[in-house]
């Protein structure tokens, strides 16, 4: 069993903004492997499905952003996952919009939902799939940055990632992690 966790802010006025792109990708995944958002439990919106005969839940933390550590540690209790069978999906400014970068471990890069994450864990060695959004523009507040929207010429390309995405999730969970480092990492 796989628990699959897409991080972003609850609520309408956080919808397809940069830091929601975690969201957007398990909106992708439900659309994609058939598995409905269903129930809210362990203080995340959920569903539960199989992607490629493994079983998996999908999980939009409700918590915001800042506290997803404390959805994620429900989950795993609750699931009894190693580590090892986590995988986050969330935005990161130091890549291209669209860009992928798949890791099996790695520090929390300065990204507070990650960091809450690691705290509640107690570890770093989970898989992530980290989706470019962009660095912000010079003069840009950070905060106002990650919160916007993105541009009409960045749309198709951001489709194309949640795509990519979606692929790289069935990728780590029929092949590992390898596998799909070597194929998404190049793009």
């Amino acid at each position: 069993m796989y628990i699959i966790i897409g991080l972003g802010n609850p609520s309408r006025e956080y919808q397809a903004t940069r830091h929601n792109i975690g969201f957007d990708a398990i909106t992708r995944l439900s659309d994609d492997y058939n598995i409905p958002l269903d129930f809210k439990k362990h203080k995340a919106l959920c569903g539960k499905g199989y992607i490629d005969g493994e079983k998996v839940i999908l999980a939009q933390p409700q918590t915001f952003m800042n506290r997803s550590g404390e959805s994620v540690r429900e989950l795993v209790d609750f699931y009894k996952v190693s580590p090892g069978e986590i995988i986050v999906i969330y935005d990161d400014i130091s890549l291209a919009v669209g860009q992928l970068r798949l890791r099996g471990k790695g520090s929390a890069g300065g990204h507070n939902g990650m960091k809450s994450i690691i705290s509640h864990l107690g570890t770093q060695e989970f898989a992530r799939i980290k989706v470019g959004v962009g660095d912000k523009p010079k003069g840009w507040d950070l905060a106002d940055y990650v919160l916007g929207h993105f541009s009409n010429e960045e749309q198709p390309v951001i489709r194309d990632a949640l795509k990519k995405t979606s692929d790289a999730a069935n990728t780590i969970i029929k092949d590992g992690m390898e596998a799909a480092m070597n194929i998404y990492n190049r793009k």
